[in-house]
């Protein structure tokens, strides 16, 4: 096998192996570049020599990834988003306009609290571009951390040496019911109310799920059935079908309503906690600095959002003591 002999790569090439990747075949990468299936086909076979190895297995006119290519993919989908960003910037900066702006959250964040946000920021603050990725809690860190993002909000746990936290706050889960369940009619549910029925939660063990865990274990409750999900708003489609009641954060709840699902305090709190992060050590344009005031601000207006100190112990306190979860839900 040899080893890569080009210290660069042709661009065409990149951009030739991502639409291969987006269409499923070099006939709908052509089309999506507007140049020849040959030319598309010539392109991805340089690429390959240059690199020394295979990306496509190739059966007729059926193609599939590679191992490797799968991986250089990913490679190559942040190179081609960091051009793009590189062009839009060089655009702002000749127009005298803030330059385009890269936000990364968690899924029920970028639909809870992002849109609020982002609408109570001067429009002369905004720039002409704004990315806005949705992504899992652990890739928003790791999206800040590789600068791919100017800022990011997302679930605890946050601390990292590399990221700076502007703010951390906490606001109690609520259980999303069908309106015409029974026990829509109280204000306050009991956990112990649900041991009957399926419950539907989120299914990442390090974040919030481990809590809903220990709230239903202290009010001595045992689910039969539970559904878990990686998005809230998932659990709570699921809930308008029928399938169950959710216990899910409260951003997305009160972000997106959706008709016929009401929203109940539960009798035990379960805080969700959740911080907006920048990279350390980088100036903050004022642009971030609006957009992270404006997501506490929106943040604070959910009922029962506090916030907590983010310094370093502190934030360690709140994210792994005990001492946020509580007998009884606040008056």
């Amino acid at each position: 096998m040899s080893s890569m002999h080009s210290n660069s790569f042709d661009i065409r090439q990149l951009e030739a192996f991502a639409a291969v990747m987006s269409a499923g075949s070099v006939t709908g990468a052509a089309r999506l570049l507007g140049r020849s299936q040959p030319a598309v086909t010539r392109l991805i076979q340089d690429l390959e020599a240059d690199i020394g190895y295979a990306l496509l297995h190739r059966s007729g006119p059926r193609i599939s990834p590679t191992a490797r290519g799968l991986l250089f993919h990913a490679e190559v989908e942040r190179h081609l988003a960091s051009l793009a960003h590189i062009r839009e910037r060089a655009n702002a900066i000749g127009l005298d306009e803030p330059p385009s702006l890269t936000i990364a959250a968690t899924p029920s964040l970028a639909a809870g609290v992002l849109p609020q946000a982002i609408a109570a920021v001067a429009p002369d603050l905004l720039p002409r571009h704004l990315h806005v990725q949705a992504l899992a809690a652990e890739n928003v860190v790791q999206a800040v951390l590789a600068r791919s993002a100017d800022f990011g909000i997302a679930s605890l746990p946050l601390e990292h040496p590399g990221l700076e936290v502007h703010w951390v706050a906490d606001a109690p889960c609520v259980v999303a019911l069908a309106a015409s369940d029974p026990l829509a009619e109280s204000d306050i549910v009991r956990l112990a109310d649900l041991a009957e029925r399926r419950i539907i939660t989120l299914a990442n063990p390090y974040r919030l799920r481990h809590r809903v865990d220990e709230a239903l274990e202290r009010a001595g409750v045992t689910p039969r059935r539970i559904i878990d999900v990686n998005a809230s708003m998932t659990a709570l489609t699921m809930v308008k079908a029928g399938l169950g009641v959710a216990i899910v954060e409260p951003a997305t709840v009160y972000g997106v309503p959706l008709k016929g699902i009401v929203m109940r305090v539960l009798d035990h709190t379960i805080p969700f906690l959740f911080g907006a992060i920048s990279p350390a050590a980088l100036p903050m344009t004022p642009t971030v600095a609006a957009m992270i005031d404006a997501a506490r601000t929106v943040a604070l207006a959910m009922p029962g959002c506090r916030l907590h100190d983010s310094s370093g112990d502190a934030l360690a306190d709140t994210v792994y003591g005990q001492t946020l979860l509580s007998e009884e839900a606040p008056a």
